[in-house]
């Protein structure tokens, strides 16, 4: 029995685990970072915390025996990764990062891309008034001292009662949405800007296709640089390496 470690928390990663936890001889453990207060649990076994930075992970990956890690966190994830990158190299287990690509820029899309969350608060003055903001909970406090702008922020959980947040309305709710969805919250918002991340996928995308409707500008979030190593834009890809490792180890 070959064991693959899935770093999750991501649709893809879900899926993959569901779909790995099919193949014989596969036995299939999911770590989540536990940010989330009720996360997604996804098929099979399930760790739910930190390692403790690239020694605890390496550890583990000792403790468990494990054959195989593959990184299918948040493409914004960036410290896991390569933490992940730095533990399988050093302990000898093989190693894979779903990459799912980025949105790309089409014609009628009005985007600024900046390098990060604070060049994209630092680019809202005198340029937007309503901003839907899909940044995520912890970089809030970005955007607190723009007082001229309301802000409707969409989280997964709300955030701490003594966060720094800026002045809006707290909207939890969880993807996948759909493109009527999105376009009914921006009409009904007023919204004149999009604050994103680069995070690509079909979960989030189809506010960038309301936004192209309705003329709405999107600042979008260059995705970080991710540590070098083999990668897989989709769920398919993954599973045909593991399957691939899988018969190279008979």
């Amino acid at each position: 029995m070959s064991r693959v470690l899935i770093l999750g928390g991501t649709g893809d990663a879900a899926a993959l685990a569901a779909k790995a936890s099919t193949i014989k001889g596969i036995e299939v453990i999911t770590s989540l970072a536990g940010r989330t207060r009720q996360p997604s649990v996804p098929i099979g076994h399930v760790r739910i915390g930190g390692f403790g930075g690239e020694a605890g992970l390496a550890e583990y990956q000792r403790d468990m025996q494990i054959d195989f890690l593959i990184d299918a966190t948040h493409p914004f994830a960036t410290q896991i990764s390569f933490n992940a990158a730095a533990a399988a190299a050093e302990v000898g287990v093989q190693r894979l990062m779903l990459v799912r690509p980025v949105w790309q820029k089409v014609r009628g899309d009005r985007w600024l891309e900046v390098d990060s969350v604070e060049a994209a608060a630092a680019s809202l003055p005198n340029q937007a008034k309503r901003v839907f903001l899909t940044v995520g909970r912890q970089q809030l406090a970005s955007f607190a001292h723009l007082d001229d702008i309301w802000f409707l922020m969409r989280l997964i959980d709300s955030p701490a009662p003594d966060a720094l947040i800026p002045k809006g309305m707290l909207l939890c709710d969880r993807g996948p949405f759909a493109l009527e969805h999105e376009r009914e919250i921006l009409l009904q918002h007023e919204i004149d800007t999009i604050v994103s991340k680069n995070s690509g996928g079909d979960a989030t995308y189809a506010k960038i296709i309301a936004a192209r409707e309705l003329g709405v500008k999107i600042v979008m979030v260059k995705r970080p640089a991710i540590p070098p190593g083999e990668q897989v834009p989709d769920v398919d890809g993954a599973l045909a390496w593991l399957i691939d490792k899988l018969q190279g180890k008979k």
